[in-house]
């Protein structure tokens, strides 16, 4: 059996509002939406990978809040586990620094106006759901 590559996701909020991120490649993940984030190298733990990734992709200074329950299938071997996360006072705000085009701070009534890619479709309705915002997706 193959070891799982954990690859983590951010959901970063400001209140109630999820940032998404749109892809820019490659080319088949172009123009779908997705929780920014990264794979966890070799000796770091997730959360440092997910602060490490925010910080390459987004350019952002982030503290992880907690991890949201569960896990979610991507391509063999990796699996995607998300955790909440907020900017640290004081961060520059997100920009589209690495494999994205365009960022959206979403509302929970407008998260579902963007075409998200699939394997983030679950964790997002899990995020939702702890924000006391059912799925409507």
């Amino acid at each position: 059996m193959t070891e799982r590559i954990v690859v983590v996701g951010a959901a970063l909020l400001d209140g109630d509002r999820l940032l998404a991120a749109r892809r820019s490649a490659p080319p088949e993940l172009a123009g779908r939406w997705e929780l920014p984030g990264g794979k966890v190298e070799p000796g770091e733990c997730p959360e440092g990978a997910l602060v490490r990734e925010l910080r390459e992709e987004l350019g952002v200074e982030a503290e992880v809040v907690e991890r949201v329950p569960g896990s979610w299938p991507l391509r063999a071997p990796y699996e995607l586990r998300v955790w909440t996360a907020r900017l640290r006072p004081g961060s520059a705000g997100p920009e589209p620094l690495q494999d994205h085009d365009e960022l959206r701070w979403l509302t929970p009534a407008e998260i579902w106006t963007v075409p998200w890619l699939e394997q983030d479709v679950p964790a997002v309705r899990q995020i939702l759901a702890r924000l006391g915002t059912g799925p409507r997706a």
